[in-house]
């Protein structure tokens, strides 16, 4: 059985239902989009390392969408550094 599940939407951000609670929508993070090339990959990576160290699902998906607006403002296929990562929270 499903208890929740995290869309993706481009340029629209991401969407996170939980069961029993009221779905969440997330706004995009990038600021410029040059390449969407690995953005899926860096969300379901960052997802998942924030779950099982253990963040929220809103968390998680927040950190994510933050992972994908790094990823997108770069050509091809790239991963994100920790640094790159810390440095967009900190500018929140």
């Amino acid at each position: 059985e499903l208890d929740s599940l995290l869309i993706t939407m481009s340029e629209r951000g991401m969407r996170l239902f939980e069961k029993g609670k009221k779905p969440i929508s997330i706004k995009t993070k990038a600021k410029e989009v040059f390449d969407v090339t690995g953005a899926g990959d860096a969300v379901i990576s960052v997802f998942t390392l924030a779950l099982t160290s253990g963040a929220t699902k809103q968390q998680a998906a927040d950190l994510a969408n933050t992972a994908a607006g790094i990823v997108v403002g770069k050509l091809g296929a790239v991963a994100v550094t920790r640094q790159e990562l810390v440095a967009a929270l900190k500018e929140l």
